[in-house]
């Protein structure tokens, strides 16, 4: 069955706790820490692709990794992922006059993989780069702040909307830090800001392994506190 047949939106629940599947209730406990990134040196664990490197500057300062981008910009981690996990951060879109500050597109892409390379870290940034992996992916505060968007990418170009969210509490405040969990666990994934569900999927075609990255276009943004957890 198509996952756009499978998928269903359950409008009772408010904005923040909207489901694309409700049997997805068992998410297991954080055990053992795999990965961590406390942004104290360099850029070592991750890989740049950006659209514009003239005008974006990606570094890191202050224990944050800083994202200042005037394009298209995804921050991969270099480790491939597997199995039942934990991606757990604190986010900000910085509003402060900036040249690229824009309230806008807290984005991130996991469980990502090409079909068609072994090597995923091939592309420049641009959006429409993407189409052909595989992976899930969440736009918070996507279009200048006026969409909240889950997706699977298909691997073929196709990238399947699995649940919109579009009220005030489901998008972006300025200068605000976001906790962002994300689980894969036992074929479910999920989203939490600042433990609120905003996505939860169960997924008959799960994907399992892949690459996680933030992604961002035209915004400045800060994170710190990078960590991963196997899930027990």
């Amino acid at each position: 069955m198509a996952i756009s047949t499978v998928v269903t939106m359950i409008l009772a629940l408010p904005a923040t706790a909207q489901s694309t599947e409700s049997s997805c209730s068992q998410w297991g406990k954080p055990g053992k820490l795999i990965y961590q990134d406390d942004f104290d040196t360099d850029l070592r664990q991750w890989q740049v692709e950006s659209a514009d490197t003239l005008h974006s500057n990606i570094s890191v300062a202050n224990h944050q990794l800083l994202i200042d981008a005037a394009a298209g910009v995804t921050v991969w981690f270099k480790q491939k992922l597997s199995g039942d996990i934990l991606v757990r951060y604190t986010r900000r879109v910085v509003m402060e006059q900036g040249r690229n500050d824009r309230l806008s597109d807290l984005n991130q892409f996991w469980m990502a993989t090409d079909p068609r390379n072994p090597h995923i870290f091939t592309r420049k940034g641009v959006f429409e780069q993407y189409d052909a992996l595989r992976l899930y992916y969440v736009g918070i505060g996507g279009n200048t702040n006026t969409t909240t968007r889950f997706r699977k990418y298909q691997g073929n170009g196709e990238r399947t909307l699995l649940a919109e969210l579009n009220g005030s509490d489901a998008l972006l405040q300025a200068n605000r830090d976001y906790v962002i969990e994300t689980a894969v666990y036992q074929g479910c994934t999920r989203l939490l800001v600042d433990g609120k569900v905003f996505f939860s999927y169960q997924d008959k075609d799960a994907l399992r392994d892949g690459y996680f990255g933030f992604r961002t276009t035209q915004s400045r943004q800060q994170i710190r506190d990078f960590k991963i957890y196997q899930l027990e």
